[in-house]
């Protein structure tokens, strides 16, 4: 299975925080409003960043697998 539990759930803590970026720009109304401009559009980017770890995060027993020394293999 390529994703496991952890993948999954970085996921949707990436969902999440894009949806809450976008909520929150759509709330503050203003076009010049402080939340809109500067903190909405940060957590956007980082919820896109979290959805892209959790696509490229491999677990643990999948990253150590044996190596075959040039010795053993003679």
């Amino acid at each position: 299975m390529v994703f496991r539990r952890k993948n999954y759930l970085l996921l949707l803590i990436g969902v999440a925080a894009v949806v809450l970026g976008y909520a929150m720009m759509r709330i503050d109304n203003q076009v010049e409003g402080f939340v809109s401009l500067y903190i909405a559009p940060l957590i956007i980017l980082g919820g896109y960043l979290e959805i892209i770890w959790a696509i490229l995060v491999r677990p643990e027993e999948e990253k150590d697998f044996p190596k075959k020394s040039r010795a053993a293999a003679r």
